[in-house]
């Protein structure tokens, strides 16, 4: 344990420093690595002082310490969620923000378990780094997979651009989580051999090959961003001036594929006049169409979906990872998201995962927040030999969480799949973030928020796979969940032997 306290065992030399009030503003700050102003470098020291403060803590404190973290963390970095609750779901404001509290609370306690366990161990200050950044790289998997998973803001996303970014086609970034979880890890231990260790393994990886995919032609694509106020899109009094609007930005645009947002249409495109149905069949005809609408029935269930006209073959994408209380009613809470009035709010679950073949390309389709599961959703995409997805798109409406902060976030976890797979990816949302993301995970254009128009962008599709893509087909999440087993493993070795 030598070189692991700052005084004595259990007196503490600063103890101002590791005050419980403390993991709340360094939670913060974690948040402020992230977009829309991402300083990556704040995520890992944010961690180092987590981790610090742990060290020669009891078990119960550590978990405490774990869990102020994860409250000020995921409390400030979805602050937006208020807004639906507010002011479109009408539910007064000391409820929403009471929501908003208890969500960040209970995803916390992933954290304040891991802390807690970690505080329970042994060793030298290299075997209990070791045992911090496994059992953290296990709360993120935990929180991404457990009751459906809600992964927003992972620590990993922090890294879409420095010197980690280089990683993500090989490990994801979920193993960009754990590398930069041992950064900090060592630093708070002062295990100073393992940190170099680290610190070489990270300046080689810049040298690592990094061109995985190959281009496989273009597509010239219109991304279209209506900007229709969430409060308007359900008002039957507004609908048909909202969809004279969408038909006029479709009508203007110029690509060879025209994309709306997810749910442009809030309803069935059957349940639409004639001669509205029309109007959209024959700009289909000019230029193929994908259009954000639902499928289904009242005895079915509505399926957030999106359709194809004036393409070659019949398309429809259903999406299959729904949005818990937003899309979906956990069993007992059907009292609450009734409160809220949200159309719609009760879905099924799409059927299919085929990409869209158009131009000689292939279109995988991600509506929402489906794109965060990059494991599972995206990755079944490159799966499929030769109808292996060329282009990625994700159709969003995030007016419901208004125009700052949400927007951004959203984006960054975009440009980490493309890092991951090295696939472009573009973006047709309601109010922004309205953009292209080049396989190298670059912004190369994006419309600015909360303004109508249509994105006019070129888009070079990929052919191949990445390590990541690859070995996540074969093998899914289970070699980290085991790289957290033999991060333990030194640990819980020399705890048994005490």
């Amino acid at each position: 344990m030598s070189g692991l306290s700052l005084g004595q065992p259990g007196q503490p030399r600063l103890p101002a420093l590791r005050h419980p009030l403390l993991a709340l503003l360094a939670g913060v700050l974690h948040t402020g690595a992230f977009a829309p102003s991402p300083a990556w470098w704040l995520q890992p020291l944010a961690l180092a002082w987590l981790f610090w403060a742990s060290l020669d803590a009891r078990p119960r404190r550590a978990a405490l310490l774990g869990a102020l973290f994860g409250i000020g963390w995921l409390a400030s970095g979805l602050w937006w969620l208020y807004i639906s609750m507010h002011d479109f779901g009408h539910l007064p404001g000391a409820v929403s923000a009471l929501a908003v509290l208890l969500l960040a609370t209970f995803l916390s306690l992933y954290y304040a378990l891991g802390l807690g366990l970690a505080a329970r161990l042994a060793g030298p200050a290299w075997a209990r780094a070791l045992a911090f950044a496994a059992l953290w790289l296990g709360a993120e998997l935990a929180r991404a997979t457990l009751l459906t998973g809600f992964p927003w803001i992972a620590s990993g996303y922090a890294h879409t651009q420095g010197p980690l970014a280089v990683f993500a086609p090989w490990i994801g970034v979920y193993g960009i989580t754990a590398l930069s979880a041992l950064v900090a890890a060592a630093l708070a231990a002062r295990a100073w051999r393992l940190l170099g260790l680290v610190v070489v393994l990270i300046a080689a990886g810049q040298a690592l090959p990094g061109a995985f995919t190959q281009p496989a032609g273009e597509l010239a694509v219109s991304l279209v961003q209506p900007n229709i106020p969430q409060d308007q899109k359900f008002d039957r009094d507004r609908f048909n001036d909202n969809l004279d609007k969408l038909a006029t930005l479709i009508e203007s645009a110029r690509g060879q594929l025209v994309i709306t947002p997810e749910s442009v249409l809030p309803l069935p495109l059957a349940w639409l006049d004639e001669g509205q149905v029309a109007r959209f069949q024959r700009a289909a005809a000019q230029r193929p169409l994908l259009l954000g609408t639902f499928l289904g029935s009242e005895q079915q269930g509505f399926v957030n979906s999106l359709v194809a006209l004036g393409t070659p073959q019949p398309y429809d994408y259903g999406k299959r990872h729904l949005l818990p209380f937003g899309e979906f009613i956990p069993p007992g809470f059907h009292w609450f998201v009734r409160a809220m009035r949200i159309p719609m709010d009760d879905q099924a679950h799409g059927t299919h995962q085929r990409a869209m073949p158009l131009a000689g390309q292939r279109l995988r389709p991600l509506i929402c927040y489906e794109d965060l599961f990059g494991e599972d959703v995206v990755a079944s995409a490159l799966d499929q030999g030769e109808a292996a997805a060329t282009i990625f798109v994700n159709t969003s409406n995030l007016a419901w969480f208004g125009p700052r902060m949400v927007q951004d976030q959203h984006l960054q976890f975009s440009q980490m799949r493309a890092l991951e797979f090295q696939r472009p990816l573009v973006r047709a949302t309601n109010t922004g973030a309205t953009a292209l993301v080049d396989h190298q995970g670059r912004v190369v254009a994006r419309l600015p928020p909360e303004q109508p128009g249509v994105l006019e962008v070129t888009v070079q599709g990929r052919r191949g796979e990445t390590p990541y893509a690859r070995w996540l087909a074969a093998f899914g999440l289970w070699p980290l969940w085991v790289g957290v087993a033999l991060g333990l493993l030194p640990a819980l070795w020399l705890r048994r032997r005490r």
